[in-house]
């Protein structure tokens, strides 16, 4: 009897799953033994600073991305340009490679038994990879911010960044700021990561799970370009990928980065808690599973689908956002901030007598398309008069600029004259010819300010 009662006993001891420390250790060294991992990991942790080091030193910059055309003026432009590829096709790349496989990986192999047999918890399983692939990600995401920076600050240096209202920001300022851009793309980054591990438990084998992350973002980066709706366009889990750029304003612009970091949080809850219980659900007893796009659709992209609908709905309940969040209030305000920054920049160049942002009394004045269009809404067709004053003197000055606002808020002012202003792009200083503030710059707008009343 004795014998009876204790043979349960021992079979209870012999079946106790592993602890999950151990299994996010061993789900952590079958990630980083992959060659694939390797090479990615030294590719963001080189790649980056080679390439500002190289293009920084050209020419030819890439003035048509943010911060783009400031790469051979200071470091720090060029460790933002690899923010802005990083956020349009680097990371959800990184998170597809990474999570998007983590499951499939058993699914190829045909390990799945004996990895439940080791482990005897799908739930420790869910957890210890899901964990191994964020920290797997994490490590590239830092590589990639030390080495842009690294990069920069080594082949041009730590000079003063003019942001995107062209105020000035220099040392320890530029670098906090830095690392609060590249802290809050890691929210958009983990919901990437979440939808990831989504389509690799849904599509098993399929290489579709391995596509899904960059699938995603190639589909919202086309929805992003058209003028949707401020309270949709927020309601995405890239909103964050974008609104990082508001933090680059002397007040910077909180409100759409908030926003976005807190949607892209949520999606990455839902899309794990979806993953997992769809992991819990699985028939494990079919090797060759190579998933349901069905189950995928319904059980997956669905629920996200309602997400974000309901998201739109709560952000336009709660915020000001209100049509496209463009308008010629807005972007008045906008530039002529920026112009009086960038004025007092032009004024230390040419060795001018220094003048006060409250001297100069800056104000613009915009109109997109002429009388029959409506002031509102991105397009090329913005055209803007800035005006200002200077102490001692009666006379107003005046420049115009043609301006190509983008959907998420950003713009591109022209200089269209006069020339001795902002109509060239060099201006003559005593010291010889310098770069002109004033001729070309890019800017943003804040989509969630109330619009400004005169």
């Amino acid at each position: 009897m004795t014998a009876l009662a204790s043979a349960p006993a021992q079979a209870g001891t012999a079946v106790r799953p592993a602890p999950l420390g151990r299994t996010y250790r061993f789900e952590l060294l079958k990630l980083l033994t992959q060659w694939r991992v390797r090479l990615l990991l030294a590719a963001c942790w080189l790649a980056p600073a080679v390439f500002v080091g190289v293009v920084s030193r050209q020419s030819a910059l890439p003035a048509d991305t943010v911060f783009g055309r400031l790469m051979g003026s200071t470091g720090w432009a060029g460790a933002l340009v690899v923010l802005v590829f990083a956020c349009l096709w680097a990371l959800p790349l990184l998170t597809a490679l990474v999570a998007g496989d983590v499951f499939a990986v058993e699914d190829r192999l045909g390990t799945w038994r004996h990895l439940l047999v080791a482990v005897r918890s799908k739930r420790a399983i869910f957890v210890s990879k899901a964990l191994a692939s964020a920290t797997v990600i994490l490590l590239l995401v830092v590589g990639l911010a030390v080495s842009g920076a690294a990069g920069g600050l080594v082949s041009v240096g730590d000079r003063p960044l003019a942001g995107l209202d062209g105020y000035p920001f220099t040392g320890s300022e530029v670098a906090g700021r830095y690392v609060l851009a590249w802290l809050s793309v890691l929210a958009p980054t983990a919901a990437f990561a979440a939808v990831g591990l989504l389509g690799s438990v849904a599509l098993g084998r399929s290489p579709m799970g391995l596509a899904t992350p960059a699938v995603l973002a190639v589909l919202l980066a086309l929805v992003q370009l058209l003028p949707l709706p401020l309270a949709v366009r927020l309601a995405l889990p890239s909103q964050a990928f974008v609104a990082w750029r508001g933090l680059f304003t002397e007040q910077a612009q909180t409100g759409p980065l908030l926003v976005g970091i807190l949607v892209a949080l949520v999606w990455a809850v839902a899309a794990t808690a979806l993953a997992y219980r769809l992991f819990l659900r699985r028939d494990f007893t079919d090797l060759a599973n190579d998933g349901s796009g069905r189950r995928f659709v319904l059980a997956g992209l669905l629920p996200l689908a309602a997400l974000t609908a309901a998201t739109a709905l709560v952000v336009s309940l709660v915020t000001p956002a209100g049509g496209t969040g463009i308008d010629a209030p807005r972007l008045e305000g906008s530039l002529a901030t920026s112009y009086g920054h960038l004025y007092r920049l032009q004024t230390d160049e040419l060795h001018r007598p220094a003048v006060t942002e409250a001297q100069l009394q800056t104000t613009a004045a915009c109109d997109k398309g002429g009388s029959l269009v409506v002031d509102e809404g991105p397009g090329t067709d913005w055209r803007c008069v800035v005006s200002w004053h200077l102490p001692g003197t009666t006379a107003v000055g005046s420049a115009i600029y043609q301006l190509d606002v983008t959907a998420d808020g950003r713009y591109v002012a022209d200089g269209d004259g006069p020339a001795e202003v902002n109509g060239f792009f060099q201006v003559r200083t005593p010291s010889g010819d310098a770069p002109n503030p004033l001729w070309q710059f890019d800017g943003t707008v804040d989509l969630l300010q109330p619009p400004r009343k005169d």
